[in-house]
């Protein structure tokens, strides 16, 4: 295959305007802060940003209810504006991805709105509609304990709508193909204005043909397609990088059996089960995950994170599994979220440095890509004053400066950290650069790492037998270079014994350090971890680029 699909070996980065940086002062975040950070985001070594929504919006969801497809909401600046962050950003080298929010509006679009006014009007069946109450009104909630129904009625449509999420966020008509030309229409938009492709929000929600009474809904999956179809037809690279949460045997689905679906998905089905051997210390679990989502189309990708913007999910836990998560993680109920989730930043919830490199070195090793929130890597806290997910959508700490630098204005659109262990003057940016030692420069350092290692983007692995369960060890090969790396989840240090049979095997350079292990005579690799340890190995020596084969 030949090496131009970018996304393989992509560092996405994701961030949210209007907690990133403000120019104008008005306490919001704005493109003119986020262009003037790429040089921030360069040096840190990520490549592609991913942009939470940021078109116009009541702002009810964090930006997901969205009003306007067509154009960039007055807080964060101009259309103008966006332009011209997008040709800084391409100066950078950077891609750009957008959040493509199209399961739902927000009920104040002109579509809806126009929608409710008459039965006769044109956009009446670009949602989902029941002159009846559903016998499921109150079935299928995404936010149980906040969100109470899904179907809600409309005084001045006289009837019921459907809204997977909250009340004010009517569902699009899908099966309409009217909606799905105006999907085609929104895509073809931001491509042209230079984005490289879109995260697709909620995408088993957008294929799905809800009916009143009905508790499963068919899944259209060929609207996945035509999306897809259209995406290549506008620009060739540009990538769809899906949101589902499914169980793997539903992955092939989404990914398309000839990869002719989503080119990556996130993999959360493996992100549980990591956080529950970060909370146990037993590896096997999350390698039965990973296997378990092994076999995918070879142009596909799995996107791997460890926090996002939202809770962090334990739905696909038994119940004994979610509960010890709980327990290590998320132990006081104003923790917890929708009865299955955590609402905290990866940092408050591990404590050790240790322990916090390790999970981060395992995502940037594990098969895929790795996607990384905005402030975790120089390990920001959350506030749980803060309502439901807002906990984790903190202003960035740039400086131990007023507003944490993130703005000059009193009002900030949420507040900074300011007290406590993660407050911002402790943790930011401008600190951390200067240490060398600090989060943020280490952060760095992997992140150059896991460039110099395009076997773990496009290579087969497996997971090794390190006979210790406390001890996850992959094996990566490509094109007659091979990496093993090894990660110890526990608190207690282990000796694990290797067994590798290709050739160059017998010496193994460590990546990390100027050390490196030789087989003994029985070639075997004798290697020792340190508590919550990890080591990154190549095969044979460093100059494999030089006999590295040609496809």
């Amino acid at each position: 295959m030949i090496e131009d699909l970018w996304y393989k070996n992509a560092i996405v980065y994701n961030l949210d305007i209007k907690t990133f940086m403000d120019v104008n002062g008005d306490g919001i975040g704005d493109f003119e802060g986020l262009a003037r950070r790429l040089d921030y985001l360069d040096a840190l070594g990520v490549d592609t940003i991913w942009l939470s929504p940021f078109q116009p919006t009541p702002d009810k969801d964090n930006g997901y209810d969205i009003k306007d497809y067509y154009g960039v909401d007055p807080r964060f600046g101009s259309s103008g504006e966006f332009v011209e962050f997008m040709h800084q950003a391409k100066k950078h080298g950077f891609k750009v991805i957008l959040d493509l929010v199209v399961n739902h509006t927000s009920d104040q679009h002109l579509w809806f709105q126009e929608a409710r006014s008459s039965k006769d009007s044109r956009y009446r069946d670009w949602y989902v509609w029941s002159e009846s109450k559903p016998p499921n009104w109150n079935q299928g909630m995404v936010f149980p304990g906040v969100q109470h129904r899904t179907w809600t009625y409309d005084k001045k449509a006289k009837a019921y709508y459907f809204h997977r999420f909250y009340d004010f966020q009517p569902d699009l008509n899908m099966d309409n193909p009217a909606v799905r030309t105006e999907v085609s229409r929104i895509m073809g938009y931001w491509l042209e204005l230079g984005v490289s492709g879109f995260r697709v929000d909620a995408v088993p929600f957008i294929l799905e043909s809800p009916s009143p009474g009905l508790a499963e809904h068919e899944m259209k999956f060929e609207y996945l397609r035509e999306m897809r179809r259209f995406l290549q037809w506008r620009k060739g690279d540009a990538i769809l990088l899906g949101e589902a949460n499914v169980l793997p045997n539903e992955s092939e689905h989404y990914f398309g059996k000839e990869g002719d679906g989503v080119h990556l998905m996130f993999n959360f089905y493996v992100n549980q089960h990591l956080f529950y051997a970060l909370a146990t210390s037993d590896t096997e679990p999350l390698a039965d995950a990973l296997k378990a989502t092994q076999n995918i189309y070879p142009t596909s990708q799995w996107a791997h994170f460890l926090r996002n913007h939202d809770e962090l999910d334990l739905g696909r836990l038994t119940e004994e599994q979610q509960q010890k998560v709980f327990k290590r993680f998320g132990p006081e109920k104003e923790m917890q979220l929708y009865n299955r989730g955590i609402r905290r930043r990866l940092n408050p919830m591990l404590g050790s440095r240790q322990q916090i490199e390790m999970a981060y070195s395992l995502m940037f090793s594990l098969p895929g890509t790795p996607v990384l929130r905005y402030g975790d890597e120089i390990g920001m806290g959350e506030d749980l004053r803060l309502n439901e997910r807002d906990a984790v959508r903190t202003p960035m700490q740039w400086a131990n400066e007023s507003q944490a630098g993130f703005s000059a204005a009193d009002k900030l659109v949420h507040p900074v950290i300011d007290e406590g262990p993660y407050s911002y003057h402790h943790v930011n940016a401008e600190d951390q650069r200067r240490k060398p030692d600090s989060l943020l420069n280490w952060m760095t350092a992997l992140i150059r790492l896991r460039k110099e290692c395009p076997e773990i983007g496009w290579g087969t692995w497996e997971i090794l037998k390190t006979g210790r369960p406390q001890v996850l060890g992959m094996y990566y090969c490509w094109r007659g270079n091979s990496l093993v790396v090894l990660h110890n989840f526990d608190e207690q240090p282990h000796e694990v014994t290797l067994s590798l049979k290709q050739n160059n095997e017998d010496r193994l350079i460590d990546l990390m350090a100027n050390e490196k292990s030789v087989a003994d005579e029985k070639g075997q690799h004798r290697i020792t971890l340190d508590a919550f340890g990890y080591r990154w190995f190549r095969a044979g020596d460093l100059s494999h680029l030089l006999h590295r084969r040609k496809q």
